[in-house]
């Protein structure tokens, strides 16, 4: 991994590097479950798995497969350090330090704890439809209603003057995007890097006020918090609260629009509407059928055979949830919409020891925010557009959605 690109985001393979590709990409990912399940790719210098067992077994197992590219064959600590201070998050650490450090914030994420929340969510939601909803019969569902909601709601529970949350949004993407097959990969990686320098320094100064004045935030959760008596780390709690912000809007941000993407396909915008149980069952289907994360990465801690094939210790792996999640070995008619589908074990979060910390955070975001859209609007219909997929290597959305519809 060079230093320009510390955090180790996955290149596209070559077979998703055109972005309609990345649109639609399961027609590749059926054709690798059947043809390549576990394949090497020599561009990346990464194994993909692509099956649900697979893909399960690996994300199941922390001793065999470790999230920290510290562990890969070739990696080169990055220089500065907000340029590797993603490495000391939870994201990247293995037990017994992820444990420790999600423990920090696990009780705030809690399913009991995110409950509490939905009268302040559902406030926040029916102020920023009154708003745009006055505007006219078309809106942007992506910059006006997905994009806003959660980042006012994560701005909230970090502790985030409101009149910086539009910044949010442009640090989010810079940290998650790819470089484009136009774009020169050093420039991209130089600015991009530059982006995270900027954002760290906002924390920096948040967490320095924190200690002299905690509220009640994350933040102040943070800088005060301590493991075994010892206090987080700076690098520990800037990469925390940058991972909190990014996971805590991008995540539910396309997971709403993907939302509207499968309702429209399948034409079941009137069932949903007024039925939240219905629609429940509906946002786990759009977790599995258009996850909005669709791959994460391991290295590989010792010699192991995973289909047939003999990874070696120190190979980076690519595991396929976007691809699991439409496995007809697991799920049938897999690569149907299927908005009642019960059960369904998919793996649009992840699974085991690193399951998303703000699972029941974003579902809950979804749920209330497609619930209040859908009473005050009817007869909703996505116009022909050309749509445009996230820049990212695994991140799964796109950039905009125009919506019509009908005052209720």
């Amino acid at each position: 991994m060079s230093s320009s690109n510390p955090q180790g985001l996955q290149a596209f393979p070559d077979e998703l590097s055109e972005r309609k590709a990345w649109l639609e990409p399961f027609d590749w990912y059926r054709e690798m479950r059947d043809q390549a399940p576990v394949r090497y790719d020599p561009v990346r210098h990464v194994w993909d798995v692509f099956r649900y067992d697979d893909v399960k077994t690996i994300l199941a197992d922390d001793e065999r497969f470790s999230v920290s590219p510290r562990n890969a064959d070739g990696f080169q600590e990055p220089e500065g350090e907000e340029a590797g201070v993603m490495l000391d998050t939870m994201l990247l650490q293995d037990p017994p330090r992820h444990d420790e450090l999600r423990g920090v914030v696990d009780d705030e994420f809690s399913p009991r704890s995110i409950r509490e929340l939905e009268p302040r969510i559902r406030e926040l939601t029916t102020e920023l439809l009154d708003e745009i909803l006055d505007n006219g019969d078309e809106i942007d569902l992506v910059e006006e209603f997905a994009y806003p909601l959660p980042v006012i709601v994560i701005a909230e529970l970090l502790g985030v003057p409101a009149e910086d949350r539009d910044q949010f949004k442009t640090w989010s993407d810079a940290i998650v995007s790819a470089a484009s097959e136009d774009e020169n990969t050093e420039e991209f990686y130089e600015r991009q890097g530059e982006m995270r320098q900027e954002m760290a320094f906002y924390f920096v100064q948040l967490m320095e006020d924190r200690r002299e004045n905690p509220q009640d935030d994350l933040i102040s959760t943070l800088v005060n918090a301590e493991i075994d008596g010892d206090p987080l780390s700076h690098r520990e709690i800037l990469g925390t609260c940058i991972l909190l912000l990014v996971a805590g809007n991008i995540t539910t941000t396309n997971l709403i629009t993907n939302a509207m993407r499968c309702f429209d396909e399948d034409d079941t915008f009137d069932e949903l509407a007024g039925d939240d149980k219905a629609l429940t069952t509906a946002i786990e289907e759009v977790l599995r059928y258009r996850s909005p994360v669709q791959a994460m990465t391991r290295v590989a801690m010792e010699d192991v055979t995973i289909g047939g094939e003999t990874i070696e210790e120190g190979d980076r792996i690519s595991v396929w949830m976007g691809s699991a999640n439409r496995d007809e070995r697991k799920f049938d008619d897999a690569d149907e919409f299927r908005a009642d589908r019960v059960p369904n074990q998919h793996l649009g979060f992840g699974y085991s020891t690193h399951y998303c910390l703000g699972a029941p955070l974003a579902r809950l975001e979804a749920k209330v925010a497609l619930s209040e859209l859908f009473s005050r609007v009817s007869n909703i219909t996505i116009p022909e557009t050309t749509l445009e997929p996230t820049r990212s290597s695994f991140i799964y959305g796109v950039d905009s959605l125009p919506i019509r519809f009908e005052r209720e």
